[in-house]
């Protein structure tokens, strides 16, 4: 009964989660917007290490870890972001919560399949700039602000060829609206106000794919050897682009006044492109104990897009992502002490996001922890992760953040037939 109403509590919050912005980077005005999706909970704890697979999470960043599964799981996860927004002469702090992913994942025999939702993609920026003309005594405030999403909806399978080895696949269908506006203000001598603004919607739909391997090997009586490797294909994305116009002044009685109607302007469609993305990790370890690991993963960002095509001073470049990390259990089965039985995580990564603004690489990386705490069958897990993002060289910002996340990996035998009623 708990499990049931914990379950409903956690759809209530995330179709509540769903339709708030997601980010609040400027950086998610460029390409595709800010990647959200990184791994579960536990997962991210440990730097993003996804070479793990077993019988009660789902690591969705490798289908192939689907056929380990052992009991059907519904999994939920949430992140708060506390950032500060930073250039060389003023700062700003911002506060989002937001929902990762719903996913469920169920065991048949060597199979094991898995379902879910999640933001593949987030757009949430505010830009605001003033600039006074000395000639006329014309003050200009430029408002540049954007919203909007990239869900996933996907389905995969793995399956365990033998003990040691498993694959898998992921089928994802894309889809969200992405929105960003431009609002120019002239304020006049004569108290005039002009406001002109420019809106630009992307309607974005497209199919990806991600494949997966996972092999478990014993080096001795105690020790494992982990290997992982995932391979994304290229895909192409459909966005269907608008674009509309209109002119506002106010008058000195502060009357709306429409000089010009609302005009919709035709832009060009596009062909976004989500890059191909190489993975490759490896670790050691001891079952309900301890594990140790390290991951890269290559992307190939220097073929990524803008949505509209009239964005200046950026570009693109392959990026690299390193993750360090891994757990330890002090006792997993004793009876005396609960704190013995909690998983403790810690990690580190780094990335080169492929973000080049100014002729400045956008960088990201951070430190990580986490506790996985027993609840029966199941797990709930808090993580946490210190990182920063961008630099405030070339007048750009600087994101230095902190993100609480709370994961619930629930267990259970379904599907069984009860052998007394």
């Amino acid at each position: 009964m708990i499990k049931k109403l914990i379950v409903t509590a956690c759809i209530f919050f995330s179709i509540a989660s769903w339709s708030q912005d997601n980010t609040a980077s400027p950086y998610s005005y460029y390409g595709l917007g800010e990647i959200k999706f990184k791994g579960t909970e536990d997962v991210r704890s440990m730097g993003g290490l996804g070479i793990i697979a077993d019988s009660i999470h789902l690591n969705l960043l490798n289908p192939a870890s689907y056929s380990k599964l052992k009991y059907s799981t519904f999994a939920i996860g949430s992140t708060s972001s506390f950032s500060t927004l930073e250039t060389n002469n003023v700062s700003e702090k911002t506060q989002r919560t937001n929902l990762n992913y719903v996913a469920v994942g169920i065991p048949i025999k060597k199979f094991g399949v898995s379902f879910g939702l999640m933001p593949f993609t987030a757009v949430g920026y505010k830009i605001q700039n003033n600039v006074t003309n000395t000639a006329d005594n014309t003050e200009r405030n430029k408002l540049s602000f954007g919203n909007g999403n990239i869900n996933r909806f996907f389905i995969g399978t793995g399956y365990a060829i033998n003990k040691k080895l498993s694959v898998g696949l992921d089928i994802n269908y894309n889809f969200g609206i992405i929105e960003t506006q431009y609002v120019e203000t002239i304020f006049s001598p004569i108290i005039l106000q002009l406001r002109s603004r420019e809106k630009n919607t992307s309607n974005i739909t497209g199919i990806a794919i991600n494949t997966g391997l996972f092999y478990k090997t014993k080096l001795d009586d105690k020790r494992n050897f982990f290997t992982s490797l995932t391979y994304s294909p290229e895909a192409k994305l459909n966005s269907d682009n608008s674009r509309n116009i209109s002119t506002i002044i106010y008058n000195i009685n502060g009357t709306e006044i429409i000089s010009n109607p609302s005009v919709d302007i035709d832009v060009a469609d596009q062909k976004l492109i989500i890059p191909a993305k190489y993975s490759f990790g490896t670790g050691i370890g001891q079952n309900n104990k301890w594990l140790l690991g390290t991951e890269i993963t290559f992307t190939e960002n220097s073929k990524m897009k803008n949505r509209f095509g009239d964005i200046t001073g950026v570009s693109y470049e392959n990026s690299t992502r390193i993750a360090l990390g891994g757990y330890f259990i002090p006792k997993y089965d004793s009876f005396s002490s609960y704190f013995s039985r909690v998983t403790y995580r810690a990690g580190f990564r780094y990335e080169n996001s492929g973000l080049v603004i100014r002729n400045e690489s956008i960088n990201d990386y951070g430190m990580t922890f986490g506790l996985g705490l027993p609840v029966g069958l199941s797990k709930i897990n808090l993580g946490f992760e210190y990182g920063k993002k961008g630099t405030s060289a070339q007048n750009l910002i600087q994101e230095n953040y902190f993100n609480f996340n709370v994961g619930f990996s629930l267990n259970d035998l379904w599907f069984r037939k009860r052998e007394i009623n």
